[in-house]
C-alpha cells in the first residue's frame, strides 16, 4: 500500500509482523526512502516528528491497535544526572571517545556479536552477520558517525559503540552496543551521558534516543533520564509518571495512515530562484 503527498516523499506501510517489545501485540511501520539530496533536511524534518532512520530508511510505529512506541528525546540543557548516573560516569572516567567516519570493523562486529548473543539472542538482529552489520553502519545518506568508547587501562580494549546521526537539533542514537559481561558499570547509560555531553559541547539541544515502550522491559531505562519528552499527539510532551502512560489503544483512535501522512510537516526541497 502506497500513501503520498504531491511533490513529496512517498511513503509506505509494512505488512503486521510480531511486536519485539509487547508480548500479544503485532507491529506496523509506516516509511518512506531516504536518498537523494534532500536526505539531510527530510532525516532532520521526520525526526523531529517520532521518525527514526534505519540505514536508507526512516520508519515509525503505525499499529493499527496499539500505540505504545512513543518517540524520546533528552531535552540537553535541563538534564540532571541521577544518583547511579553519576557512579555510571565515575565508574567509566577512564574510557576515551574516539568519533569516526561511519565504517564497520571486525573489532566492532565481535563486539556486536556478543552484546547480542547475551542481550537479544531472540531479537530481530540476532541472525545478523558481519555483512548485514556492516550495511547498518556504513549505508547512510546523511551525516553520520560511529562512536567508539576504549579503555585507556585496559590494552586500549574496545567496551562500547554507538552509530550516530548528526541532525540540525541534535544527536540522534541510532544503534549502540557494548560489553555485556559488565553490569556494574552500566556502559548502555554511560554512552547516553556521554552523547549528552557531546551535545552539550556542540551547542545541540537534544539527544534522540529512539522509542520509549512503556510497559517493556528492555525500553524501561530511557524513562530513569530526566528532561526527558516523548512525541505524543503530534507534538513532543514532558514524560510524566511513566505509569499513566497506557500502552493500550482501541482500533477507532488510531488514524488512518493517509492522515497520518497528510499531517506530516515536510522541508520545502523547491530550487532557490536566482
Amino acid at each position: 500500500m502506497r500513501h503520498s503527498l504531491p511533490l513529496a516523499p512517498q511513503f509506505y506501510v509494512t505488512a503486521p509482523q510480531t511486536c519485539p517489545y509487547l508480548e500479544g501485540k503485532r507491529e506496523r511501520k509506516l516509511f518512506t526512502a531516504l536518498q537523494g539530496e534532500h536526505a539531510e533536511k527530510l532525516n532532520d524534518s521526520l525526526s523531529k516528528q517520532g521518525f527514526r532512520r534505519s540505514q536508507n530508511v526512516l520508519y515509525r510505529p503505525s499499529c493499527s491497535d496499539c500505540a505504545a512506541c512513543l518517540s524520546a528525546r533528552i531535552r540537553v540543557a535541563d538534564f540532571a544526572p541521577s544518583k547511579s548516573q553519576r557512579r555510571a560516569l565515575r565508574a567509566n572516567e577512564g574510557l576515551v571517545r574516539e568519533a569516526r567516519s561511519p565504517w564497520a570493523t571486525e573489532e566492532q562486529y565481535a563486539l556486536f556479536r556478543s552484546y547480542l548473543d547475551s542481550r537479544h539472542a531472540d531479537g530481530g538482529m540476532a541472525d545478523m552477520d558481519v555483512f548485514e552489520f556492516a550495511a547498518m553502519i556504513e549505508e547512510t545518506p546523511v551525516r553520520s558517525r560511529v562512536i567508539e568508547y576504549r579503555d585507556s587501562a585496559a590494552d586500549n580494549e574496545l567496551m562500547a559503540v554507538c552509530l550516530t546521526d548528526v541532525l540540525d537539533d541534535g544527536l540522534s542514537m541510532v544503534y549502540s552496543f557494548f560489553r555485556p559481561d559488565l553490569p556494574k558499570r552500566s556502559l548502555g547509560s554511560y554512552v547516553i551521558l556521554d552523547h549528552i555531553e557531546i551535545a552539550r559541547e556542540a551547542g545541540l539541544p537534544y539527544v534522540y534516543l529512539g522509542y520509549w515502550v512503556p510497559g517493556s522491559a528492555k525500553m524501561g531505562y530511557k524513562a530513569k533520564f530526566s528532561a526527558l519528552e516523548v512525541f505524543l499527539g503530534g507534538k513532543w510532551q514532558v514524560l510524566k509518571n511513566p505509569a499513566v502512560y497506557e500502552s493500550e489503544a482501541h482500533p477507532l483512535s488510531i488514524d488512518p495512515i493517509a492522515e497520518q501522512v497528510a499531517r506530516l510537516t515536510l522541508p520545502d526541497t523547491r530550487p532557490v530562484s536566482g
